[in-house]
């Protein structure tokens, strides 16, 4: 059977930050994830991360797929074909690659920050967790706050998949928690005022981060605060315009630009061979 792929728009940017992907968990959107990365080329592409998520992999190690191994291989086709240069930052949830770091491996560079430059003036750009105090003194009290964010996304899936079944759009219970609840917007306070102090002491014009699965786009005391959000519930990324301008845009701002997601017939192909096209 001839398989047909429908073609879609490309967009390029200078550079592209994504973070919190959390590979390896059942909530990541590897759907959404590969289709963004597939249809955009960069000449940068930072990785600020959270990608792989090896805490939740080491309890359920059965939940990375093909997907997830599909994540991988559009990155590296990215450093292969098209000459990205692909950073990836350390996080708390793939901590593990503390024992390759630094590390310089032709396009790729695993490192704890990256200073980007700007005409504006330099970005630091780094995950963050290390100015969450649960996360850096508290590793168990963290792995255990996971696990609970784990089983509310778990309740997220059944909840949502009640209200699809009835015509009703997708209702975040975490983000709507997280909102009511005063120490998460007094705590997600605090981060950012961490963060851009951070900046400040090191003359940087902004700080590039993650972590908290809060997307953000803003000036705090003169100090540009970008937060790339996450791929778990937000789907959202930085970009740098090639004209140098950055912002946050989600999935469906995306889809606005280069439209939806291609339609693929795969049927009758081996399971290999739909791979392999899903991946191109």
């Amino acid at each position: 059977m001839t398989t047909t792929i429908e073609k879609t728009r490309l967009i390029r940017y200078k550079t592209i930050f994504i973070s919190d992907v959390h590979l390896g968990t059942p909530d990541c959107k590897i759907s959404e994830v590969n289709d963004f990365l597939r249809r955009t080329r960069c000449e940068k592409l930072v990785l600020n991360g959270d990608i792989i998520d090896s805490w939740h992999l080491r309890r359920k190690p059965g939940n990375w797929t093909g997907q997830h191994t599909r994540f991988i291989r559009i990155v590296l086709r990215k450093m292969e074909k098209d000459g990205t240069e692909v950073i990836y930052l350390r996080g708390n949830h793939d901590d593990e690659l503390r024992r390759f770091m630094p590390l310089r491996i032709s396009k790729l560079q695993i490192c704890n920050e990256h200073i980007h430059e700007t005409s504006q003036g330099n970005y630091i750009v780094i995950h963050g967790d290390v100015f969450d105090q649960i996360t850096t003194h508290c590793k168990w009290l963290s792995m255990l706050g996971s696990i609970g964010y784990d089983q509310l996304l778990r309740v997220n899936r059944a909840y949502n998949w009640w209200r699809k079944i009835r015509g009703r759009e997708y209702f975040s219970l975490s983000k709507a928690i997280k909102a009511r609840v005063k120490q998460a917007v007094s705590y997600s306070g605090h981060y950012e005022e961490k963060l851009q102090k951070m900046a400040r002491d090191r003359e940087m014009r902004g700080i590039i981060c993650g972590h908290i699965h809060t997307a953000a786009d803003k000036d705090i005391n003169g100090v540009h605060y970008l937060n790339s959000g996450d791929w778990v519930e937000n789907r959202t990324a930085i970009v740098e315009h090639l004209d140098r301008r950055i912002e946050v845009i989600s999935y469906e701002d995306f889809l606005r630009i280069v439209g939806p997601a291609p339609t693929r017939k795969l049927s009758g192909q081996p399971l290999e061979r739909k791979l392999a096209l899903t991946a191109s």
